[in-house]
């Protein structure tokens, strides 16, 4: 973990690679290198730390004319984030780059290290390079030993591998974690995403679980499933802005308009993407959401909207524990996954889980063409754009909306609500979307007063209802890239326990809609406020008790002021790191596509 990219062709492959490698840091790492093999030479360049450490280790190298070339930005899973744990990992005269983790790598190590090889490394990976020469010395072909490799791997991976022995391809193999592979006009692509991708080819392939081979200049129209590649460059560069972050920020209400085009009207919902399951809808008893992260706190605020307005007993599951807890599913309940990237690990497998016991599932996701898409049976994308920044924003916002939309579209059809209250709330949904346009003025405030909440112990980010998932993510936010201790809590438990911290260094961040349970959360603040506690209002009311006040622009559902705190979190998170002088896109020891459980 946690990027790939891959070339074959005439054009300067040094540069190329790392360009590639540019386009996915935002993925996170921690180390990074690459290797050319050209002109019969296989040159390998690695370095700890940010890509420039990596230029300037392969500052006079160049390799014109014909040749491969692979690269990998590393995040830690086996061994610390030194220099000989990053990839590309070297044999005798081949290299691998690799996503994932080889589950039985212990004993095929012990078993290679009986035979004479020599491991340099603490890594999983390192173990695919020694077996892949050893199998070559009982094989016939390159091709051949490499397939004999992949048999022998379990877990899930992304292997790149050049060899020496065919200096004009590269062998690759997809299990678990994604890989891609393009053509365009100077070569051959390879990428873990479409981000390097674009503005170099024309044309893709997504490669599918269990798919392995070996490339070369002339075999690409060989392979399955080739689509043409769309994008725009510009849509992931910073237009502007000094981060990724804020960029994503100051974009969702734009976002969102796209989530709900041809699925949001005066007329009602729409979800062509549900038509195959559509007599499995009629007979659903209740709905399992599954996510990981961001999206976990996207899914309990779904919960709340389809047991509101659907009424359908949802519930909601946490990606990494499910598959542990031995699950009881009823194949007449709708299993639902949402993922930002499509390939998070942990939620793939329970997918995988859920589809071996036979349930419908349904996926939420923000990628095309990713594992967790394919591997669905029907899929909402987001729509949200390239997100670069590690911590999500307007992954988590069109995911809320997408659910909102879900639960409307499900409650329509069981004609729980009036052609005239789908007006309302389309109009309503229209009105959220509008309120996560950032005003200047309002970031400007929180830019000044977050110097406040810079020291202390820590922080309760409390909230009531479907604000209790959003104060979750907003101290999820916070911890991200502040790395301040935040938790996120329903404001009514406060008094069972948590309140005991509450004192002069504790700061609390108060979610208090207007429209939803107003009176109660206010009595909550008020006992923190009692104790000392600094109180961080987000209301579109003044309240009284409070030491800061985020204010909201007013409105008239509390789905609306949901969308509005949403943003204000963001900002507040991301200007309290910024003071602190936190790189804001590349969090510490975070990765944004978690494709290792």
């Amino acid at each position: 973990m946690c990027g790939i990219v891959g070339y074959i062709g005439e054009a300067e492959k040094k540069s190329l690679l790392i360009n590639g490698l540019k386009e996915l840091e935002y993925r996170g790492y921690d180390s990074a290198g690459i290797a050319v093999l050209a002109q019969g030479e296989l040159r390998t360049f690695k370095a700890v730390g940010k890509l420039e450490n990596l230029e300037r280790k392969c500052e006079g190298f160049k390799s014109s004319g014909f040749g491969v070339g692979i690269g990998h930005t590393r995040w830690a899973t086996h061994g610390k984030p030194t220099e000989v744990n990053a990839h590309p990992h070297l044999g005798v005269f081949s290299n691998v780059v690799h996503n994932g983790i080889i589950e039985n790598y212990q004993s095929l190590k012990e078993a290679l290290q009986k035979e004479g090889k020599q491991f340099l490394s603490q890594t999983d990976t390192e173990v695919i390079v020694h077996l892949f020469e050893s199998l070559l010395e009982k094989s016939k072909t390159p091709l051949e030993a490499f397939s004999k490799m992949v048999k022998k791997l379990k877990g899930a991976y992304a292997i790149l591998l050049i060899t020496q022995d065919s200096h004009d391809k590269i062998y690759y193999a997809k299990n678990g974690s994604p890989l891609i592979i393009a053509k365009g006009k100077e070569g051959i692509y390879f990428a873990s995403s479409d981000a390097p991708l674009i503005g170099l080819a024309d044309e893709v392939s997504y490669l599918d679980d269990g798919d392995f081979g070996v490339m070369d200049a002339k075999s690409f129209d060989k392979l399955k499933s080739i689509k043409k590649l769309s994008g725009n460059k510009s849509s992931a560069q910073k237009d502007g802005f000094h981060y990724f972050m804020e960029k994503e920020i100051y974009e969702q209400h734009k976002v969102l308009l796209e989530t709900m085009m041809g699925r949001v009207s005066e007329e009602g919902f729409i979800l062509e993407e549900l038509a195959r399951l559509s007599k499995d809808l009629k007979g659903i008893l209740g709905i399992t959401l599954c996510a990981c992260g961001t999206s976990y706190h996207s899914a309990l605020a779904g919960s709340y909207l389809l047991e509101r307005i659907a009424k359908i007993k949802t519930k909601v599951e946490i990606a990494s524990e499910f598959r542990y807890k031995e699950p009881i599913l009823n194949r007449e309940e709708l299993f639902i996954v949402i993922s930002q990237s499509g390939e998070t690990a942990d939620t793939l497998e329970a997918l995988k889980l859920a589809k071996a016991q036979k349930l419908k599932t349904l996926c939420i996701c923000n990628v095309d063409n990713s594992s967790i898409v394919r591997e669905s049976d029907a899929c909402l994308l987001t729509r949200a754009g390239i997100e670069k920044g590690v911590a999500s924003t307007k992954a988590f916002a069109t995911q809320v909306m997408v659910l909102w939309i879900l639960a409307c579209y499900l409650a329509q059809n069981k004609k729980l609500i009036t052609k005239l209250e789908g007006k309302k709330i389309a109009k309503e949904m229209l009105g959220a979307a509008k309120l996560t346009q950032v005003n200047e003025k309002t970031h400007e405030r929180i830019k000044r007063l977050s110097r406040r909440y810079l020291h202390g112990h820590g922080f309760f980010f409390i909230g009531r209802d479907i604000f209790y998932p959003l104060a979750l993510e907003g101290a999820l936010k916070l911890k991200e890239i502040s790395y301040l201790h935040a938790e996120g809590y329903p404001s009514g438990e406060m008094k069972h326990g948590p309140i005991a911290l509450a004192d002069t260094g504790l700061f609390c961040v108060a979610l208090m809609p207007k429209n939803l349970l107003y009176e109660k959360i206010k009595s909550n603040v008020e006992e923190l406020s009692a104790r000392d506690a600094m109180i961080c209002a987000v209301s579109s009311e003044y309240y009284e008790g409070c030491d800061d006040w985020i204010k909201i622009s007013p409105s008239q559902s509390y789905m609306e002021e949901f969308f509005a705190m949403m943003v204000a979190l963001q900002i507040f998170a991301l200007e309290v790191a910024l003071r602190l002088g936190n790189d804001v896109d590349m969090p510490r020891n975070l990765a944004k596509s978690v494709t290792v459980e």
